[in-house]
Formats: structure tokens, sequence, C-alpha cells
């Protein structure tokens, strides 16, 4: 049996943050991973694939609303060529991921990894043993109780498309579905018929209410139709076409059905019980140090019952390796903390969230004040025809942001600066006056327009 210091089970973004760090300060480090394309979803089919999609998506988008104020005609599209782009990105992260593992001392199994006891795991025919392990397994697509649900299109099958077909049926309206719609809608040089089916009330959960109704009302404009509260009792193959049958009767045709309702945690071949970890559908349960119901095992990224975002797992995972630095003798705790984790959606608008929602503040009764807008009229927005920007900030009792709501062309970058001020304790004078010789004009500068009701 070969022994570790610590072993890690998954070769993603989380996984390489921790291994590498562990392995720089000395102890010897193994990282099994059971794919046959290690780099993890962040790099092969989700936020470094995506973004080639995106970043197309945006100039279109920007070039139909620029459509009578200076552009006079739209750009040709090809999906194919933004395929090609990122496929030729793709196809050198699992040679590199393991390079780089190995060139850092790091050992690299290839196999499927399931617990014998906490200290010991099976890999194909051999066991290893270790004093710590870091569970990085990830998530994958979920599968859905539908009948038919085999016809449904996988988020990493939709972002391998040679080419768009006219008529794209989305189940479930989170972010990947609000995603891919705004880029098939944007992507595709003929008009396309883009639905989303939303068995909630509301699409988007964790954003709040008043922002994601601007989105929708967006994406309304650019033919994405968001239904909502519709239960699917079956899809059906006709030819090369599928309907979507719908409870009362009512029918959607479409020629691809995309699963965009997320990703479950990707532990169900681990063995967990073996090891005494304890985990539900939401995945493995861990404290504020990454530790499971084990002390010597640790869960990061999607695997874990956190937050399912990249950044969040690299975070994580070097909150992992600290507290096992810690457990040896070399270094302090380290806790993990969500408050101030931003999450951004990557459609035309940008929408952009960090803290809490107005919600979320009154389901616990959490004084607060606002400043909010919605279809802002502001130059920066009417230069480039952005009709539904809008914003929302959130503060307490002692003028500090508890949370910030941005839709815009480029929320991200605001929602960093709301995101930093929460971080370090800076009010909203503070804030305010900082933000006075921002670049002007810019979507920078009107931050003193979102922050002057709250200031006054």
């Amino acid at each position: 049996m070969h022994t570790f210091d610590v072993v890690v089970i998954g070769a993603g973004t989380g996984g390489q943050t921790a291994a590498l760090e562990l392995a720089l300060e000395g102890l010897r480090v193994a990282v099994v991973e059971q794919s046959d394309t290690p780099g993890g979803i962040c790099a092969l089919h989700g936020c470094q694939a995506k973004k080639y999609f995106y970043e197309v998506a945006e100039i279109a988008a920007k070039s139909n609303h620029l459509e009578g104020l200076g552009i006079t005609g739209q750009p040709r599209l090809s999906w194919a060529q933004i395929t090609a782009a990122k496929n030729e990105f793709t196809a050198g992260v699992p040679e590199s991921t393991v390079v780089n593992l190995k060139g850092n001392g790091i050992t690299y199994l290839k196999g499927a990894a399931s617990f014998q006891s906490r200290n010991r795991i099976r890999v194909a025919e051999q066991e290893l043993g270790a004093e710590f392990f870091i569970i990085a397994t990830g998530a994958h697509p979920m599968q859905l109780p539908i009948k038919g649900s085999e016809h449904l299109l996988t988020s990493n099958e939709f972002l391998a498309l040679e080419a768009l077909p006219p008529r794209l049926v989305f189940v479930g309206g989170g972010f990947i579905s609000f995603e891919f719609a705004h880029f098939a809608a944007r992507l595709s040089n003929d008009p396309t018929e883009i639905t989303i089916l939303e068995a909630m009330e509301r699409p988007l959960g964790p954003f709040d209410s008043d922002m994601v109704r601007q989105l929708v009302a967006a994406s309304a404009d650019d033919g994405i139709s968001v239904k909502c509260g519709v239960k699917i009792s079956a899809i059906e193959k006709k030819g090369d076409t599928f309907s979507v049958h719908l409870d009362g009767g009512k029918q959607i045709s479409g020629d691809l059905v995309i699963n965009g309702a997320g990703r479950v945690p990707a532990i169900e071949t681990l063995q967990l019980e073996k090891a005494g970890v304890h985990s539900s559908r939401k995945g493995i349960h861990v404290d504020k140090g990454m530790r499971s119901s084990v002390e010597t095992i640790f869960a990061v990224g999607d695997c874990a019952d956190t937050l399912q975002l990249a950044r969040v797992a690299d975070r994580e995972a070097l909150a992992a390796a600290n507290n096992i630095l810690s457990a040896k003798g070399e270094g302090e705790q380290d806790l993990m903390s969500y408050e101030e984790a931003p999450a951004v959606l990557f459609t035309y608008p940008q929408l952009a969230m960090v803290g809490k929602t107005e919600d979320q503040l009154k389901s616990e009764q959490l004084r607060y004040w606002k400043s909010t807008d919605i279809k802002l009229g502001w130059p920066t927005y009417r230069r480039i025809g952005l009709r539904h920007a809008a914003y929302k900030i959130l503060v307490d009792d002692n003028d500090l942001i508890v949370g910030a709501h941005i839709l815009s062309d480029n929320a991200t970058g605001l929602i960093n600066t709301f995101r930093m001020a929460m971080l370090n304790g800076i009010d909203i004078r503070k804030l305010g006056q900082d933000s006075i010789m921002n670049p002007y004009p810019s979507r920078e500068s009107d931050m003193l327009y979102m922050l002057d009701p709250l200031v006054q």
C-alpha cells in the first residue's frame, strides 16, 4: 500500500489548488482522477469554456443595441468558429494539468477512488493510505425524473455543438439555461425561438427578485421566452424534432431540448459511508474549515454542500490546505466566509450580486435601507442602447453594505467594488468619497448615483 501525507480526489480547479499548495510546503501529495480528461468542469465545460461564447455574444448584443446609434449593419456570426476556438483551448487542458501536477512533485493516479476506511482508499487494483484526504470530485449534470429525459442534451454537449438549430427549449431556470439561452439568441444569423421552462414561480432563485424581473424583460426583448410554474410530464422525439409535454396538455416543440437544471455533487461512487463521512443530495457536509464529519477528511468545491462557484472552490481548497498544515503544526486555522462571495450571471446584460437579497433581509427581519432603480436612463446606458440596466444597494444601521445587485454590461467590475467595500468595512459615505474621482463618465463613476440616495 502506497502512503502519502495527503491524497486529493479530483483534479479540477479546487483539487489542483489544494494539491499544489500542500506540495509546495513539502508534503507528500497524490492526486486521483477518474476522468480521461483531467482539468475540471470550469476549464473544460464551464467558466473558461463558456467565455468563448460569451465574449462574441456580448459584441453581437452591443451591435444590436447600437443599431441606429452608429451601427448600420449587424455582424455575421459563426458558432462553428467559436466552438473551434474553444476546443483549441480545452484540448490542451488535460495534458497541461497532469504535467503541472507531476512537475511539482505530485503523484498522479488515474482511476475511480472509493473509501475503504477513513485513512484508506482503493484506486483500481491498488490501495492508498494517507493521513489526510481532500475530496474535490466536483459535480455532474442533474438527472431529471421526466419520461423521455434521455433526449435531453447536457450542458457539456451543448457547448460542443457544431451548429445551432433554430428552436431551443431549456429545462430549468437557473444559471446554465439563462447563459446558454443568451448565447443562442446572440450567436445565430437566423431567427431563433428560445424557451426557458422553470417549475418554480420565478427563475434564478438565488438572485434578487426585482433584478430578475428586469433580466427576464431584457431576455424577452431579445426573443427569449421564460415560462414559470410549469411541470413537464414527458419529452417525446418525433423524427428530428422534440415535443415537451406540459401538465394540462400543452406542448412546446423544439429542435433540441437542453438540461439546464444545474449540477449535483459527484459523490455516488466514493463509498463515503465506509469512512463515516456524512453527506446529502446537496453534497458533503463540511464546517467552516472545510472538514467533513471526519476531521482528517476535507471536501471542497462543487462536491461540498456550499456554493458551486469556481473561485469559491479555489478559496475552499486553500482553507483546507491551510488547516491540514495547521494540524501538522505549520500554520494557523483558516475559516471560510461566504457572505462576500459574488455571483455573476454572464447574460447580456450581466446580472451580479454580493451579500443578501432584499427578500432575505425581510425574512430575517433585519432593518435595512435601500437605493434602487430600474431601466436606468443615465447617459452611460443611453449611449449603448441598453434599456434594462438596474441596481439595488442595501445597507444596515451602520451604513455598511449588506447587499448589492447590479444589472449592467459591466456588472462584474461594479460588483467587485461593492464586494471590496463589504470585505473592508467601508461605509457608503467613505465609498462615495473614494469614488468621486473614478474615471468619468463610466459605469464606475455611476456608482455615485447609486449611493447618493443613501448618503443624503
